[in-house]
């Protein structure tokens, strides 16, 4: 009769364990860290790209200076500023780890603009190539973007569910932040549209 209680007694343990959500949490947290190091990839990506782009516009563009100052200065900061899958709760670093991320577009952009004034510059294979692969790159950061917010809604919602949340305090999984839109109020706004001729 002992041996029937031990058997029923592991046999409750390990029903027990399973329903817990242990190990899903496990699988969905190694998902999310998988998911961010392919963002931060691509992200290393556009950056190991810039400098040869400067170079080329720089040929071209000698007296826009301030526009290579300011790509050099975002890409600097976007470099320098890593943030590691175990920071990934801390939703101030993730918020800081955007808002470089979002300077170093801007200033690319700009840096774009600038190849607009130049038509042999947009002419010059070197640059179409660059310019080509940093698209590609944009797209892949994209990709990887939304992959990761799917395996973060996934953890989240393993960890806010019941009664895997009570595992989620237990064991010590918050939830995990999120990419954010910085203008979320400004492009949920209809855009005005004005015929009118001044």
């Amino acid at each position: 009769m002992t041996k029937l209680f031990k058997w029923m007694a592991i046999a409750l343990l390990a029903s027990t364990l399973s329903a817990c959500g242990y190990n899903d949490f496990q699988s969905k947290d190694e998902s999310v860290k998988a998911a961010w190091g392919e963002v931060v990839n691509q992200y290393q990506r556009r950056a190991d790209l810039i400098p040869n782009l400067v170079n080329t516009v720089k040929g071209y563009a000698t007296h826009e200076r301030e526009t290579f100052e300011a790509v050099t200065k975002a890409r600097a900061a976007a470099t320098s500023f890593q943030i590691t899958p175990e920071v990934l709760n801390n939703p101030e670093a993730f918020s800081k780890f955007q808002q470089v991320q979002g300077e170093l577009s801007s200033a690319l952009s700009r840096l774009m603009a600038v190849s607009e004034n130049y038509p042999q510059l947009k002419a010059d294979t070197a640059f179409r190539d660059l310019q080509s692969q940093l698209e590609g790159t944009e797209n892949r950061i994209t990709v990887a973007r939304q992959r990761y917010i799917v395996a973060v809604q996934d953890y989240n919602i393993l960890a806010r569910s019941f009664p895997t949340n009570i595992t989620a305090k237990v064991f010590g999984y918050p939830v995990k932040p999120s990419f954010t839109v910085e203008n979320e109020k400004a492009i949920s706004a209809p855009p005005a549209v004005n015929f009118d001729k001044k």
